[in-house]
């Protein structure tokens, strides 16, 4: 064999193995990869004409597939669409598949292993398979009434939770839009819809996530919530620490000084307890318990409490990872240790932080999934309540506690009080450098026995819009749950 028949052979086993290993890799490797991928529309055409599995809220379906009279068996629709957008997402020939829609697609559209079995029986009896439905944690009654506190033209979110388990009970955001305009088997309607809703600044119909679990927004004051656990924890501080409460805070070498809060009465005392400087939110005692631990202290408070990590498996939709800085100088840490600067964060990490302190320092997994179920609804899976990480101290988050507490009833936090129940909270400004600021409410009750945690952020608002949109409106979700 001469050497050019040589090279021949060995350039030719070079290719098939190329060819081969590039096959594998899809096949068998890359396979599911492939088949999750939103923007697969092979995968989407398989299925898109089937009978999809309904995801239910309440005992009724908020996506189902219907009959249809159009080139389709079956057509994909959406009821209350957008008060739910958020979480189904839609399920779009032309634009791949978000939200809920993309993340159960396997059970939705019956091709999961837990519906073999029910495949097997479909085959025998002729029939196209069936997807198994979806029963979400949400609660019809509490998501409505969330919804409709945010005001139309203005962005915010709110996320209402069970600190003890972990269940959903509303996450909503507006603006929403109506799945259904995208889920049309009209070709050029839904390219049009598509083109519009893209239009409307805070929705991004690209993204498998809404503004809950999404937007990654400047918490504000809220944060102070990581300062007080750390100091707690570092010993050296305790319930009775005197800091230091001054108007304004200098910074060596540079003009820009940290002031006090302006709305509250921080500037009557020129020291503070922690009761106080949570009551008034004042900003220069935490500026000055982050400067003292330092920002590792800092940092890793908010790691516990699941800035930057992950939030478990029973979500189930993708989430961005909150962000506390890195590499900070003097004046950035004060500003970090109240929210500001480049700390960011999602209205669902608040809410996290929240219950965390509210279930003694254990946080929960997140869970939207309260059952599975085959087209004969049996039961095939029902996630039980998974603790997620330890946050703090039991003893700790019984002090916070407290704290949150006295800022219902003494301090700033003052609307969210309901007659005959303690409840825990703590407000929130975040200043955004154009006049306006994104105003939080986050806390629980009851303080003593925890059953609900509620998180309000209102985007872009001045202090007295936020102020009636946040505090007042978390009464109204915490009396419609407690008082169910």
């Amino acid at each position: 064999m001469n050497q050019a028949i040589r090279n021949a052979w060995i350039a030719a086993i070079a290719l098939f193995a190329l060819i081969f290993g590039a096959l594998s890799y899809v096949q068998v490797v890359g396979a599911d990869e492939l088949k999750a991928n939103a923007w697969n529309k092979r995968a989407i055409l398989q299925t898109y004409c089937n009978d999809r599995g309904a995801i239910i809220v309440g005992g009724t379906p908020v996506a189902q597939s219907v009959a249809a009279t159009e080139s389709c068996k079956f057509q994909r629709t959406y009821t209350q669409p957008q008060l739910y957008a958020g979480i189904t997402g839609y399920f779009s020939k032309n634009y791949g598949l978000t939200g809920l829609e993309l993340a159960m697609n396997d059970q939705l559209a019956g091709s999961s292993d837990q519906l073999f079995l029910d495949r097997v029986g479909q085959l025998f009896l002729g029939n196209q398979p069936k997807g198994a439905s979806v029963e979400l944690t949400l609660d019809p009654k509490i998501q409505k009434l969330a919804y409709d506190l945010i005001p139309e033209g203005q962005r915010g979110s709110i996320v209402v939770t069970s600190p003890k388990t972990g269940a959903i009970l509303a996450m909503v955001s507006k603006p929403s839009y109506d799945p259904n305009l995208v889920a049309t088997q009209d070709a050029d309607a839904e390219q049009a819809n598509y083109n519009e809703l893209n239009k409307i600044p805070g929705i991004n119909l690209n993204q498998n996530v809404s503004g809950p679990t999404g937007a990654l927004l400047a918490p504000g004051s809220v944060f102070k919530l990581v300062d007080t656990a750390a100091a707690l924890s570092s010993g050296k501080y305790n319930k009775d620490s005197v800091l230091p409460n001054p108007a304004e805070m200098p910074f060596p070498g540079i003009q820009y000084k940290l002031p006090n809060y302006a709305g509250g009465n921080c500037y009557t005392r020129d020291t503070a307890t922690f009761a106080f400087a949570l009551q008034q939110s004042c900003n220069t005692p935490f500026a000055s318990i982050a400067l003292d631990l330092g920002e590792k202290a800092i940092a890793d408070q908010a790691e516990k409490f699941g800035f930057g990590q992950e939030w478990g498996e029973q979500l189930k939709l993708d989430y961005a990872r909150s962000v506390f800085p890195k590499d900070l100088d003097q004046a950035g840490l004060a500003q970090s240790a109240i929210g500001q600067r480049d700390v960011r964060a999602t209205p669902l990490q608040i809410n996290l932080m929240t219950a965390a302190i509210a279930n003694g320092g254990v946080q929960m997994q997140p869970n939207l999934i309260k059952a599975l179920r085959s087209p004969d609804l049996r039961v095939l899976s029902e996630p039980k309540p998974q603790a997620l990480r330890t946050s703090t101290t039991p003893e700790i988050s019984r002090q916070i506690t407290e704290w949150m507490t006295s800022v219902v009833s003494d301090g700033i936090a003052g609307g969210a009080a309901v007659r005959g129940i303690q409840v825990a909270g703590k407000t929130g400004t975040a200043e955004l450098g154009t006049g306006l600021n994104n105003s939080w409410f986050t806390g629980f009750a009851p303080a003593n026995d925890p059953q609900v945690a509620v998180t309000i952020v209102m985007q872009g608002v001045d202090i007295t819009t936020g102020a009636k949109l946040t505090s007042p409106n978390a009464k109204k979700i915490f009396e419609a749950v407690l008082n169910k």
